[in-house]
């Protein structure tokens, strides 16, 4: 099973489905007839540590070392054989390779239980009548962490599900720290890791071994890995790419760096890849002479940045369809830790990873990264190729999910993408990430939804309109309740990201802000949220002008990590005194409770009243919509062909024949009764303007057709029985 490559997402990213950059990888390699195998070394560690024989490991390396302390972890020992006993169930049912073994679960005292239960009493009230499945995976998933608390106390410190080492990785301006980590003994965690990967090694004899890196939770491992392979495989060459590097390693200095990789990628990973292959693997040629693309090597003692090639970055069209082979699909955990809708949807099953487009088609934000290629350069994927990847993925994963992972997917292609999988009869669901603009107008959300959409989130931010206008977000606080409205009469999720201790931000606007969010959730158009203070990152707007923004950085000496920056807020306000309130009130509006309460009471301090009405929202959403349609307006029939019988009517003598319409949707029905002739029309019309059949027709065409038989189309467009049909499928985009 030789390969020329191994792609490896080092430990820990997450549970439920693999991270999807090397399948994004292995799917361009194949496009260019390069062999790659790709690993998770993070779900093989877990699924090696949590089974029978590794927890027996585990407690039994614990007693030896005499590192059993807690009185909790002292009660898990205690109850080790019912650890042992249950544990590979309770992974098989989180695997969902056993559904009915969910009773069993919700059965009193079935599993050990230790700290992490003591939430119990509020399970309840925080899920509700939640069903079997749905509980039992919330139970099993506090048995795991009673787990890892175990094994964070007695076995390993760093120990994390989703993150490893993490503060090895964050903000690391200086590589001493990790550096002299690595040169400790390897820990349990870390020899689990390299057991796994030298088994991978001897199986797939790689020439070139590349690591993915997303985040500073996978740093440590990443290093560690390649250490062990410069140590024990000196011929294999070692690089790292990744959305840890690109943010955060493009101000690297420090030689030592390159004891542990060889090469390391900045960006879209698709031809540094390429080009690095082939230096590798056929030229050798030396550095000085090779054409290389983004990418950090040694040169003269020194680190080199070798930029030297002029080909153009692939087309998003170029790359491929995402590779998932060889991953174990079927290993993957579905866990559900806390009462989030949106976290829920995050964790518990696995999703299809796809992008609908390369960056941001806003790119404005001033706290993001847009200086960075990753944000700055956008380029849309047709909505049929797109569909053409997620008919692939669905052959290849037997998963009909799919999660688009854009920094804010565009409202015209996600328009036409819903049309074309509605054409192509594909049954889906999916969900993304959105910007709360008006174009999600009521008929788009519909739309979206009869595709497959089941959840948006999106960044409301600090819900004021002057810091809105601050960071350049291009929306306001009305607009943002309207189009959540949209979406949830749709029966679409929203889930919005929220911020406090933006720069100029004033405690008034805080409270203002969490006002504006319990109006939201008091009218239901919000159900999911989470609060995160303002991080101030070095190629953000905010970064790069500070000034601007009335902060002072702390700039570090940088010969390693850049991203995060530490800042003096000129206001002189403690914005992290907020956070335990609005995440704790933030936590009981997700649950329709404590709505009313008066906002001072979610925290312990002094606050000032809120200057927001409060009907300030539920006036946002009072403001009647325009009727006006515009000539270039797409015009989309989702119903059925209607049940049409003819009626005639007589007055005073007089007669005249109608036709009523009867529409039969999912779960329910309903009729109109127009002129027979004005009938048959709208009966012909909506034969042909079926999605499926291909054919969409706009407003003006809809106009020019109608007044070639009769007279002013508005007032039929308009019309009582018009706009009934518009609740069963007609729609104007």
């Amino acid at each position: 099973m030789a390969k020329d490559l191994l792609l490896i997402t080092p430990p820990f990213t997450q549970l439920n489905t693999p991270y999807p950059a090397t399948a994004y990888l292995k799917g361009f390699l194949n496009t260019r007839g390069i062999s790659a195998f790709q690993m998770d070394l993070g779900i093989e560690v877990i699924l090696k540590i949590f089974s029978k024989d590794g927890l027996r490991d585990i407690f039994d390396r614990a007693q030896a070392n005499n590192s059993i302390s807690s009185d909790n972890c002292h009660r898990i020992y205690a109850l080790k054989e019912d650890y042992l006993k249950t544990i590979d169930s309770v992974v098989s049912f989180l695997q969902g390779h056993n559904a009915t073994f969910a009773r069993q679960i919700c059965t009193p005292n079935f599993l050990p239980q230790a700290v992490r239960f003591d939430q119990l009493d509020d399970l309840e009230w925080a899920f509700g009548s939640m069903g079997h499945q749905d509980k039992a995976k919330h139970l099993a998933t506090l048995y795991l962490e009673d787990l890892s608390d175990f094994i964070v106390e007695c076995i390993d410190e760093n120990f994390g599900f989703s993150r490893y080492a993490e503060r090895l990785g964050r903000s690391a301006n200086s590589f001493d720290e990790l550096y002299q980590h690595l040169q400790n003994n390897i820990t349990y965690i870390d020899q689990l890791t390299l057991d796994i990967l030298a088994e991978r090694l001897i199986t797939v004899k790689p020439k070139l071994v590349c690591f993915s890196v997303p985040f500073p939770g996978n740093l440590y491992s990443a290093f560690r890995c390649a250490q062990f392979i410069k140590q024990n495989y000196p011929k294999i060459i070692v690089s790292m790419g990744g959305g840890f590097p690109n943010t955060e390693l493009r101000s690297l200095t420090d030689t030592r760096v390159f004891e542990f990789f060889d090469y390391i990628t900045l960006d879209d990973g698709e031809l540094p890849l390429e080009l690095l292959t082939a230096h590798c693997l056929e030229s050798r040629s030396t550095e000085s002479t090779t054409l290389l693309k983004r990418t950090f090597l040694i040169k003269e003692d020194a680190v080199f940045f070798n930029n030297l090639s002029t080909r153009s970055d692939y087309k998003q069209s170029e790359i491929g369809t995402p590779d998932y082979s060889d991953l174990l699909l079927d290993k993957y955990i579905s866990v559900i830790e806390i009462a989030n809708p949106m976290h829920s949807l995050w964790s518990d099953g696995r999703w299809n990873k796809l992008t609908m487009a390369h960056g941001c088609y806003w790119g404005k934000c001033t706290f993001c990264d847009i200086s960075l290629d990753y944000i700055k350069i956008y380029e849309p994927i047709a909505a049929k190729l797109l569909a053409d990847r997620m008919e692939e993925l669905i052959a290849q994963t037997g998963e009909t999910g799919f999660h688009f992972v854009d920094e804010a997917a565009p409202p015209a292609l996600m328009r036409a993408l819903a049309l074309e999988i509605i054409k192509r009869n594909l049954t889906v669901s999916w969900w993304t990430n959105i910007r709360f603009e008006k174009s999600f107008g009521q008929d788009l959300c519909k739309l979206l939804k009869a595709s497959g959409c089941i959840a948006v989130s999106g960044g409301l931010e600090v819900a004021s309109d002057r810091l809105l206008a601050l960071i350049q977000k291009g929306v306001t606080v009305e607009q943002v309740a309207r189009v959540n409205r949209n979406f949830t009469e749709a029966g679409i999720m929203v889930h919005c990201y929220l911020m406090y201790g933006y720069p100029t931000q004033t405690v008034q606007e805080t409270v203002d802000s969490l006002e504006m969010v319990r109006q939201m959730f008091q009218l239901g158009i919000l159900q999911s949220g989470f609060w995160h203070q303002f991080a101030l990152t070095a190629h953000s707007p905010v970064g790069l002008n500070p000034e601007k923004y009335h902060i002072i950085p702390d700039y570090q000496h940088i010969t390693f990590a850049n991203n995060d920056i530490q800042f003096t807020d000129t206001t002189g306000i403690d914005h992290e005194q907020f956070s335990y309130g609005l995440k704790k009130s933030l936590f009981n509006f997700m649950h329709g409770i404590c709505l009313d309460h008066p906002l001072q009471e979610w925290f312990d301090f002094k606050i000032p009243k809120t200057t927001i009405a409060p009907n300030y929202i539920e006036n946002a959403l009072a403001e009647e919509p325009a009727l006006n349609t515009k000539p270039n307006a797409k015009i989309v029939w989702l119903g059925n062909t209607p049940l049409v019988e003819t009626i005639t009517k007589s007055k005073k003598g007089h007669s005249w024949k109608l036709l009523k319409m009867t529409f039969h949707d999912k779960s329910s029905y309903m009729s109109i009764t127009v002129d027979y002739e004005h009938g048959e029309w709208l009966r012909d019309t909506l034969a042909n303007m079926l999605v499926a059949n291909g054919k969409i027709s706009t407003y003006g065409q809809l106009k020019t057709d109608f007044e070639l038989q009769f007279e002013n189309f508005e007032l039929f467009w308009y019309s009582k029985a018009l706009q009934t049909l518009r609740n069963y499928g007609l729609l104007t985009l």
